[in-house]
């Protein structure tokens, strides 16, 4: 359903007397359960855990015909009891969005159009100019002369989008090549 202001305002009247009801004492539990069935009704659940942060809150997935139809806080575990942070809430629409971007897209130096490519040309030429980058300032040697072998011109700011194992590797990696200026925005 689209959201117009014509929608908007069904929704908001409905919602209003909804709630009128419930404060005049009319027992609406059996609507919640209603309405909180028919999503999930015949889904199977799938335990995981939110790969957004290190707590790492236990979520419930609820699979339906092959497809995720709704993700939420786990009641039982002691952390969360069922509740999601902000990133946490945003699982479900993160994987299901139609704003989300499938495919990888370049847009040229001074280009205001952005390009569909394939992932093997945004791999080559992601590892291009990185080891062009590391070629052209890597440092061997401080101006003391102890071996220091870092790259200072690159930057890795991990993502809270991606889980504990994820960051790990992209850090050791970062490592490897000798980047030594790294930060993390989970916390954010």
């Amino acid at each position: 359903m689209q959201c117009n202001r014509r929608n908007f305002l069904k929704l908001a009247g409905v919602g209003a007397v909804g709630l009128s009801l419930g404060q005049l004492g009319v027992d609406l539990t059996p609507v919640e359960a209603y309405a909180a069935q028919l999503k999930i009704d015949g889904a199977k659940e799938i335990f995981t855990v939110c790969p957004f942060c290190s707590v790492s809150c236990n979520a419930i997935g609820y699979v339906k015909n092959g497809k995720l139809v709704n993700t939420e806080g786990d009641p039982d575990y002691p952390v969360n009891e069922g509740s999601l942070c902000a990133k946490g809430a945003a699982m479900f629409t993160m994987t299901t969005s139609e704003h989300r971007v499938k495919k990888p897209l370049y847009r040229a130096p001074y280009s205001d159009k952005w390009e569909e490519k394939s992932w093997e040309w945004v791999m080559d030429r992601i590892a291009r100019r990185v080891k062009e980058t590391r070629d052209k300032d890597f440092i061997l040697k401080d101006e003391h002369g102890n071996t220091v072998n870092r790259l200072e011109s690159m930057f890795l700011l991990g993502t809270s989008h991606a889980d504990n194992e994820e960051c790990a590797l992209a850090h050791q990696a970062m490592r490897g090549l000798g980047v030594v200026h790294m930060d993390h925005q989970a916390r954010i």
